[in-house]
């Protein structure tokens, strides 16, 4: 995977990113969203948060002593995100997920959407996200596809995406374990990608 290009690639899509979603997709994250019990005061990172998709729903269940911390490595993608979200309880970063640039226990919670296939290290990956979470910290990663079809999709893009996947059921298990997870659930049927666990430290 060739990190620079897929940079490259992201770069150039942050002005009509937004434009891919619909309000129907919105609607179907609110939801998904609502049941990962946020509370006001939690402090959330988001990563590979593109140009804020999630950042609205977050930042109104953390309420204003709360804070929701979008991470992205595309610097185009980060700056839309602080455009399109200017509030106080909201931070952009520029940064790679495989070098988070956050103490050790700073987040209550993390979530990744529509991200994780572009990892540039899957492992590396969640083992900086484990590093970063309190204690008891939940992460969700999701997609509004199946592992299956996402790969189709992402087949007939081609290009620098053209390979990038979400893990079957039993890798993405494996992987959150090898990093330090546990409380692994992966839901992965049509329409729908969500993978959650516990940071238990």
């Amino acid at each position: 995977m060739s990190h620079d290009a897929h940079q490259k690639f992201y770069d150039e899509l942050a002005q009509e990113w937004d434009l891919m979603f619909t309000s129907e997709d919105l609607e179907r994250l609110h939801n998904l969203v609502e049941r990962f019990n946020v509370k006001p005061g939690m402090d959330i990172v988001d990563v590979g948060c593109g140009t804020g998709i999630l950042f609205d729903i977050l930042r109104r269940l953390v309420g204003e002593k709360g804070t929701v911390t979008g991470v992205d490595f595309s610097i185009q993608m980060a700056r839309q995100a602080h455009r399109n979200f200017p509030f106080a309880n909201v931070n952009v970063v520029d940064a790679d997920v495989t070098a988070l640039p956050f103490r050790d226990n700073s987040f209550d919670m993390a979530v990744s959407f529509s991200a994780f296939p572009h990892f540039s290290d899957k492992q590396k990956a969640l083992s900086e996200i484990f590093r970063v979470l309190k204690p008891g910290a939940k992460l969700h990663i999701i997609h509004l596809q199946s592992s299956r079809e996402l790969s189709e999709i992402h087949h007939r893009i081609g290009g620098v995406v053209e390979r990038d996947e979400l893990p079957s059921e039993d890798a993405m298990r494996t992987m959150l374990r090898g990093s330090g997870f546990s409380d692994v659930v992966v839901d992965d049927h049509p329409g729908l990608y969500l993978a959650t666990a516990t940071a238990n430290k």
